[in-house]
């Protein structure tokens, strides 16, 4: 197994490790993220759908289709989430716990996408020199 598929696969499992406790745990979810329960379940039917389940189907759906494609995804799905971060630091105010978030999101996505963009790239030169 190489590095690159090492990488691949912890990124997968990151992503369904979290979205797991979004659509598992949805009240620790919103305890953590300070989401508060209006009195329906909307609210947590939201976290388990948007923050849950989405992040756990993405990440087996990458590990099902092996490919730098499905892995780069994964990297644009947690910059995505660093956009929507950083855009609450900046309107909403700052936090120790944004700011982690933000790192952590910022993190995923680079390695993600730098290994697997930079692949998908050597392919095409490799097809193209032939």
């Amino acid at each position: 197994m190489d590095w690159i598929t090492v990488i691949n696969s912890a990124i997968a499992m990151i992503t369904i490790f979290f979205g797991a406790l979004g659509w598992l745990a949805p009240r620790y979810t919103m305890k953590t993220v300070d989401l508060k329960d209006g009195g329906s379940t909307m609210g947590r039917s939201e976290v388990r759908a948007a923050s849950g389940a989405l992040f756990v189907v993405a990440g087996l759906g990458a590990l099902w289709l092996g490919t730098h494609v499905a892995y780069a995804m994964l990297g644009f799905i947690w910059a995505g989430g660093a956009l929507g971060r950083v855009t609450s630091l900046i309107a909403d105010g700052t936090t120790r716990l944004k700011w982690i978030f933000f790192g952590s999101e910022v993190a995923v996505a680079a390695v993600a996408l730098s290994v697997n963009l930079g692949a998908i790239r050597a392919m095409q030169f490799a097809v193209s020199a032939l």
